[in-house]
């Protein structure tokens, strides 16, 4: 099972590397990570997503961020109420038949055309990870000449 990890941590150089080591020294593996300035320009916040079969591994992954001297706080979201988001950028081939097809899945997704030239196009979503995966799965049917996406960011409500 997937869960979804916030950590404040002081907005320093070697946060981040700390925080991997920590991971990669217990052989946990992060699925995504998205780390950015809050409001506070001292203070980021890092959004991991880690797999964790069972609660004791997951509050083992929680105890060792507590530990590090750079992390406020910790935040599982796994049963909290919360929005997410990841952010996935397309650009696709268009050629005259592909076109509407394109069009098509953008209404039926509500994506958002960045830019359109006479070779290509790009797709922008911002949505839940569930949507992430059904928009890539209908771009596939299409020529992808490049594929970027964040990782997921979270939200208490």
């Amino acid at each position: 099972m997937k869960h979804t990890i916030q950590a404040l941590v002081e907005n320093k150089f070697g946060v981040l590397a700390r925080v991997a080591s920590l991971f990669s020294a217990r052989g946990y593996n992060i699925s995504s990570l998205a780390v950015g300035e809050t409001q506070d320009p001292t203070i980021s916040c890092m959004t991991i997503v880690v797999s964790a079969e069972d609660e004791r591994i997951l509050e083992q992954i929680k105890k060792q961020l507590h530990k590090l001297i750079d992390v406020i706080t910790v935040i599982d979201f796994t049963r909290r109420d919360h929005i997410d988001r990841e952010l996935l950028l397309a650009k696709v081939v268009k050629t005259k038949e592909s076109k509407a097809t394109i069009d098509k899945l953008i209404k039926a997704y509500d994506l958002k055309l960045t830019e359109e030239t006479g070779g290509y196009c790009i797709i922008e979503v911002s949505a839940e990870h569930h949507k992430i995966k059904e928009v890539l799965q209908s771009l596939k049917k299409f020529e992808l000449k490049e594929l970027v996406r964040t990782g997921r960011i979270a939200i208490s409500k």
